[in-house]
């Protein structure tokens, strides 16, 4: 066999590997599909119950979330939306000009860039069935290095803190980080969102002084970490100021949502 036969089969026996590995992985990633979205369904669907303090030892997450109903809510009008589009996605959405508002600089406090018309929202009816017992609200902004991704949960008042937690974000392990901290977290419940009608709620340089008469808008400051601080602190009053879900708020507290 001459040496250029011996190529050609070398070639032709990694070129049909190349084929057949190729046509392996794509088989697998469609047929994985499925089961991957349902696994990010549920891992959304846990991160809700956990923002709110919902989690149940001995409950499955789909049984504790039988209380929750999702609904979409237009930040245009501050109403519930009934017009979302089919497959809608709210990440995909706030890139698109048709579906989405550019934020001036300004207005921006989240660094978002862009925010998207509708949101998903998640309100918790109360245990025995009669009225709102919590609402669970998506929030995202910038911090140190990445967008922090999470949800802040109210109580039925629309203005003490049920929970916050974050469940995407890039920020650095043992200083920013510190926002996956269950100590840090533990703080959340109880505090106040609003003073005078604006979103007061922060995040303190240091620790919080109980004495102080700020102490029910603050949260103790992530040791190290002042952008990232700051960050968190930016995101939740946008969230929940008037560029936010503040007019839905009052919307729903008055029933005009």
């Amino acid at each position: 066999m001459s040496s250029n036969d011996s190529i050609k089969k070398i070639i032709t026996v990694a070129f049909s590997l190349c084929i057949v590995c190729s046509v392996v992985v794509s088989t697998a990633a469609v047929l994985l599909k499925p089961a991957q979205q349902a696994n990010r369904d549920l891992d959304r669907k846990r991160n809700i119950l956990q923002a709110a303090g919902l989690l149940e030892e001995g409950k499955t997450v789909e049984e504790l979330f039988q209380r929750i109903q999702p609904r979409y809510v237009d930040l245009r009008t501050g109403g519930f939306a009934e017009d979302v589009p089919a497959g809608y996605n709210q990440q995909k959405a706030s890139k698109n000009p048709q579906l989405s508002t550019d934020l001036s600089d300004k207005e921006d406090r989240a660094g978002i860039g862009r925010q998207a018309h509708f949101v998903e929202v998640y309100l918790v009816e109360a245990p025995d069935g009669d009225g709102l017992d919590k609402i669970i609200l998506p929030v995202h902004g910038y911090g140190l290095w990445s967008t922090l991704y999470g949800f802040v949960a109210l109580e039925s008042d629309i203005n003490t803190i049920a929970g916050l937690g974050f469940y995407e974000h890039g920020e650095t392990p043992g200083l920013g980080g510190e926002v996956d901290n269950p100590r840090w977290k533990a703080q959340w419940p109880g505090k106040k969102v609003y003073r005078d009608g604006e979103p007061a709620i922060a995040l303190a340089k240091g620790s919080v002084d109980s004495s102080s008469p700020d102490a029910q808008w603050r949260v103790d400051g992530l040791s190290g970490a002042t952008l990232t601080s700051r960050g968190v602190t930016d995101l939740v009053q946008f969230w929940l100021g008037e560029k936010g879900f503040k007019p839905f708020l009052n919307n729903l507290k008055t029933g005009d949502a």
